[in-house]
């Protein structure tokens, strides 16, 4: 059973990730902003995050550091869920230790793409 985060504020955007996710086979969670996602991410739990950046309460690119400085959820993959498309804040994104960006909205073709093999 594979399994994914969705973590963004929007419902909308939750939702269309969750349908695509779930149409492939996936087993998948939601929360609204980085602190719930990271209460939610324990070892072995999601083999994918996808991950908005512009969240109230923690940001994504806050959350994506705290993933990556606990040994524990180091090695998952974290893909940022964004409509932040600039070059400037994709190379800012990958930064704060992304693996790949999605853009919104996101597409089957764009979603299969930075999905874990």
């Amino acid at each position: 059973m594979t399994r994914a985060l969705v973590v963004d504020d929007n419902a909308v955007n939750r939702k269309l990730a969750v349908a695509l996710l779930k149409r492939r086979g996936w087993v998948v969670e939601e929360a609204d902003n980085g602190a719930i996602a990271l209460q939610k991410l324990t070892p072995g739990t999601f083999e994918v995050v996808l991950l908005d950046i512009s969240m109230p309460v923690m940001d994504g690119e806050e959350t994506c550091r705290r993933i990556r400085a606990n040994p524990a959820t180091a090695s998952l993959r974290v893909v940022a869920y964004t409509a932040h498309a600039l070059e400037s804040e994709r190379a800012r994104i990958m930064a704060a230790g992304f693996d790949d960006i999605v853009i919104k909205p996101v597409s089957a073709q764009d979603l299969l793409r930075v999905l874990p093999d």
